[in-house]
């Protein structure tokens, strides 16, 4: 069984690729490098499967994505549907800034998708189980955060995925699964994407980069995300990798502001657009 599972990923893999060296061809890639980040992000172009459409282009009814099942297409659109935005936070969990994220978080009550390292994960299961016991989700993020995941051997994407997959639910325990897949840097590939979906996990993207890794002062990533948040509902922001008090700082007056525009928060969609 574990052989034709694999044999129906790879075949997803070879329509997909062929898809994506299409869309290469025809809208080309670019990548913004944040500085003082380790990691590239990728403009959402280079994340979306139509560029046009923000991504959300598999449907869940269509051939190979049942009704039901997790299609391998790039997720950026709310399951609260209309102005909803979904708050992602990265690279964590983080020991000192993760309660800090979580408090201001549970300020607003404000549910977010927590994109984990598994090794971190695994150092700090304690931090896992909160993020779950608060109503969060847990998003897979790798084992290492490589960027050039998009060069990489298939062999090599899967240990990375389903390592840190695995790595990341037993630190939540009780049950709890992995919902999402996001590529370090935004490297995704087609078989990752694919690989992903078969396992459960939605690809995930976002539409506004914070910029808050680049550490630009609090004002500066609020200014981004309002002046970003046409571009799309997912805004990604970071509890690990370095000092993230402007984080902390950023995101409540984010949160505060989106309440007092009337903007409500959800989760980004799983088995497919919203109603």
């Amino acid at each position: 069984m574990a052989r034709t599972h694999m044999k129906d990923v790879r075949a997803r893999v070879a329509v997909g690729a062929a898809a994506a060296a299409v869309a290469a061809t025809i809208w080309g890639v670019t990548t913004v490098v944040d500085p003082g980040h380790d990691t590239r992000h990728q403009n959402v172009s280079r994340q979306s499967d139509d560029p046009a459409k923000g991504g959300d282009t598999a449907d869940p009814a269509a051939p190979g994505n049942p009704v039901g099942k997790v299609p391998d297409g790039i997720a950026h659109a709310s399951e609260s549907g209309g102005d909803a935005v979904n708050i992602t936070i990265d690279d964590g969990p983080d020991p000192t800034w993760t309660p800090k994220v979580l408090a201001v978080l549970k300020k607003y009550d404000v549910k977010a998708t927590f994109c984990m390292i598994g090794p971190q994960a695994k150092d700090h299961p304690d931090l896992v189980k909160k993020v779950v016991a608060d109503g969060h989700r847990l998003c897979d993020h790798t084992m290492d955060h490589n960027t050039a995941m998009d060069h990489k051997p298939f062999a090599y994407q899967q240990q990375q995925i389903l390592d840190a997959k695995k790595m990341i639910e037993e630190a939540a325990g009780g049950g709890a699964k992995v919902q999402y897949y996001r590529a370090p840097g935004g490297a995704f590939t087609p078989e990752s994407r694919a690989l992903a979906a078969a396992n459960g996990m939605r690809p995930l993207g976002w539409n506004i980069d914070s910029k808050d890794f680049s550490k630009p002062g609090a004002a500066a990533i609020v200014n981004t995300v309002k002046s970003e948040l046409g571009n799309g509902p997912t805004v990604l922001f970071h509890d690990g990798g370095g000092n993230r008090a402007q984080t902390v700082d950023a995101l409540d007056q984010v949160l505060a502001w989106l309440k007092d525009q009337g903007r409500p928060t959800g989760f980004p969609v799983v088995t497919g657009p919203s109603a």
